[in-house]
């Protein structure tokens, strides 16, 4: 008998003390082969699971560098922001604390420069991810500094609207004598408590007297409109009231006929009565008022535009000294 060594299988059996060939069936040669197979299956699946978690396959290296570089992107961006959201605040501190000082104009209400970034609902695309946090923070500054840049440049516009009528307003305010005299010593009374003329009881001197001869012409210290013109019965007598606009008025009192009638515009110099001594007066003169906001102001502080600083100076001390008005 012939045996294929190649395909028999030997077990020795202690009962008999000899060899025996094992055969075996082919169901058994089957499954055998199936376990096989399974086995290396399994084994092949566990191996390539383990390789891809420990070795990165070349798409996952990829999204790492990018991964890495936007993370670096990010931190740029938040610096950046950082830096933007400085020179905003100066800008901001400027804008309140010397432009608008300049133009006279109010702040900004720091709850309108904040203003608000949306609701929560906004950022919902922007979570889910490992970065999440991070990103919905720097989206929130971006919003922030996009609403302070609108409020600054809504803030800018009004004051370039301001700057471009500051020439206008230049010319409106009060800015000269009422009188075309530099004779300093024409100036009888100032600002202030002064004895009254007729009553001798010390009483507030709400303007400036400019002593002058009988007939002098008077002249509008600024652009504006006449608002009164004539006598009335508040001791000003023949007096003119021109509104300058911008808050101010002026007002010329004890002339001896006015030039102007109400609602006629007038430029500064122009001449809009004569110097007399109507209504409660002891001489010729005009008494010359500056109001602002409705409240009556020293004038002394509007005459910059045509004296120098010496005569200026030389005008306030005359104009202070304690004394009797003449009205």
């Amino acid at each position: 008998m012939k045996l294929n060594l190649k395909k028999a299988r030997w077990v020795y059996n202690p009962h008999k003390l000899k060899f025996e060939l094992v055969k075996f069936s082919f169901r058994k040669r089957f499954f055998q082969i199936v376990g096989f197979l399974s086995s290396s299956v399994v084994i092949g699946v566990i191996l390539f699971f383990a390789f891809h978690a420990w070795v990165p396959s070349p798409n996952e290296r990829s999204l790492k560098r990018e991964l890495v570089f936007y993370e670096d992107q990010l931190e740029d961006m938040n610096k950046k922001v950082e830096q933007i959201s400085g020179s905003i605040a100066e800008l901001q501190d400027k804008d309140d604390n010397v432009y608008r000082t300049i133009f006279e104009a109010d702040p900004i209400p720091s709850s309108q420069r904040e203003g608000g970034s949306g609701g929560s609902d906004k950022y919902r695309g922007l979570l889910g991810f490992s970065q999440s946090d991070a990103v919905v923070d720097l989206a929130k500054r971006i919003d922030k500094l996009t609403n302070q840049t609108k409020v600054q440049k809504q803030s800018f516009d009004a004051l370039l609207a301001l700057a471009n009528r500051k020439a206008d307003m230049l010319s409106c305010i009060p800015a000269v004598q009422p009188i075309a005299n530099r004779d300093l010593r024409m100036i009888a009374s100032g600002f202030g408590y002064r004895l009254d003329p007729i009553y001798k009881t010390t009483k507030m001197h709400a303007g400036i007297d400019f002593t002058a001869p009988m007939g002098r012409e008077i002249h509008a210290t600024g652009n504006g409109v006449i608002a009164q013109s004539g006598i009335g019965p508040d001791g000003y007598g023949i007096k003119v009231v021109i509104d300058h606009g911008y808050g101010y008025q002026t007002l010329y009192g004890h002339m001896m006929r006015v030039a102007v009638r109400p609602g006629q515009k007038i430029q500064r110099g122009d001449v809009i009565g004569y110097v007399g001594s109507t209504g409660k007066s002891t001489g010729p003169h005009v008494h010359y008022e500056v109001i602002k906001g409705g409240q009556k102001i020293n004038p002394i502080n509007y005459f910059y535009n045509d004296i120098s600083s010496a005569d200026y100076e030389k005008m306030v001390a005359i104009a202070e000294r304690n004394g009797q008005s003449f009205d």
